[in-house]
């Protein structure tokens, strides 16, 4: 064309977790049988939603105002409804003005970093989730910039790197957590939290927290939600009902903007995002609808902790029997529902590769050799045993491994999988 069209930031999009989909795709094709773990999806691995909840979804469905449009923010009274939990909680107080409704965090996501000036950086956590390190890297069309979480110390932020990169490199406007993490389950302490909003308030940066899993934490975790600790900072939390209810396929994410006119040019920002959202005219309202029946239900507390319990209990079964393979660790997650293991880099050199059908060797053989040495593993795994994970190097981050889920619904399917991971693991990694 006469002009370039393609986006600077254009090749800063990848999303690891769906990518590898294609090839899985192209496996089935050749006869693999596949297993998908690759992405976080509870209803796609067995779980039945609530018949309760069914219910109110249901009643909503056959409610003619559910197929209007709502507001530009959000329906108003689900907005209140929701400033009203944050309030209770102590800490800084909103309003429904200062929640903002998407479709899905997804979009949320896309719309914050893209109405953010390109020189303005936001940092983020080493592992990185892929939505969040590909949309701030595309929106500045540089890599995304990192601070380190520690697998020496349950995935914790090494803060003193956060600081430093803070301090000398002044392009930084923000910086981005997501408590429970992922992909590493790590769930941090109050402490920590209120550290990382320090270096914020010192440095005049604002914070974004991704709280997608917040009520998903188990195995001792102990943590807070960023109004708790915000103080005067500008922050935004993003939240959604999709790994909550489950409701993934209900695309319903939100904003909770705290301190919103504290600073001129962050209120400035968050009125973009509104006038944006405008020009589509509002998100969809039915599951907006929902929440605050289904919340406010006296059944939903006890349904998160039944939920939580129950991935407890699979990832200490999980790790209970990856730990034993030689070259590899798994920390203990304690939120979220995935499970990263970490591969010692020197096993990972002499690999050794398990045997796959010809027609799947070869299809691999052109992936396989451009791949980085942990997804050239993981593409062996899916070729001879059907597996399908997502390489670690996937998330922004140079140590190697790969992630899976604790999502497996059916006890002996979810059993097999992981003493399939192990014995093939030991195979491979065996010197």
């Amino acid at each position: 064309m006469r002009r370039n069209i393609v986006w600077e930031g254009a090749d800063q999009l990848h999303y690891e977790i769906r990518e590898i989909v294609g090839t899985a795709h192209k496996l089935e094709e050749l006869g693999v049988e596949v297993i998908y773990e690759n992405i976080g999806d509870p209803v796609q691995k067995g779980e039945e939603i609530a018949p309760w909840i069914r219910d109110i979804i249901t009643g909503l469905a056959s409610d003619s105002k559910s197929y209007a449009y709502t507001a530009t923010e959000g329906d108003l009274n689900t907005r209140k409804f929701l400033a009203d939990l944050v309030n209770k909680r102590g800490g800084c107080e909103i309003t429904a003005n200062d929640l903002i409704f998407f479709n899905g965090l997804g979009d949320a996501v896309s719309t914050v970093f893209a109405f953010l000036k390109r020189e303005a950086r936001v940092i983020g956590p080493s592992p990185a989730y892929s939505t969040l390190s590909s949309a701030e890297a595309a929106h500045s069309g540089y890599n995304h910039m990192t601070y380190t979480l520690d697998p020496e110390k349950n995935w914790m932020p090494d803060l003193d790197d956060l600081e430093k990169k803070v301090r000398y490199n002044d392009s930084i406007a923000g910086i981005l957590l997501i408590n429970p993490d992922n992909p590493t389950g790590a769930v941090y302490p109050t402490e920590v939290l209120k550290q990382i909003v320090d270096i914020a308030r010192r440095y005049d940066l604002f914070v974004i927290s991704d709280e997608t899993y917040a009520h998903i934490v188990y195995n001792g975790g102990k943590t807070c939600h960023l109004s708790e600790v915000i103080g005067e900072v500008p922050g935004i939390a993003m939240r959604s009902i999709s790994k909550e209810y489950p409701w993934p396929g209900g695309r319903c994410g939100w904003l909770e903007v705290f301190n919103r006119h504290r600073d001129a040019n962050f209120d400035s920002f968050i009125q973009t995002l509104i006038n944006a959202k405008r020009l589509e005219v509002c998100s969809t309202t039915l599951p907006q609808l929902s929440i605050p029946l289904v919340m406010g239900d006296p059944r939903y507390i006890p349904h998160l902790e039944g939920r939580a319990a129950i991935f407890a209990e699979r990832a200490v079964e999980a790790v209970d029997i990856l730990n034993k393979v030689p070259g590899i660790r798994v920390n203990l997650p304690r939120g979220a529902f995935y499970l990263t293991v970490l591969i010692d880099p020197e096993s990972l050199t002499n690999w050794k590769t398990l045997e796959m059908p010809p027609l799947v060797e070869e299809f691999l053989r052109e992936p396989m050799s451009r791949a980085a040495p942990d997804k050239k593993l993981v593409y062996n795994l899916l070729g001879a045993t059907g597996l399908c994970t997502v390489p670690l190097s996937g998330f922004c981050t140079d140590l190697p491994g790969f992630r899976v889920t604790l999502l497996e619904n059916d006890d002996e399917k979810r059993l097999k999988i992981w003493h399939t991971l192990a014995e093939s693991l030991t195979s491979m990694l065996s010197s």
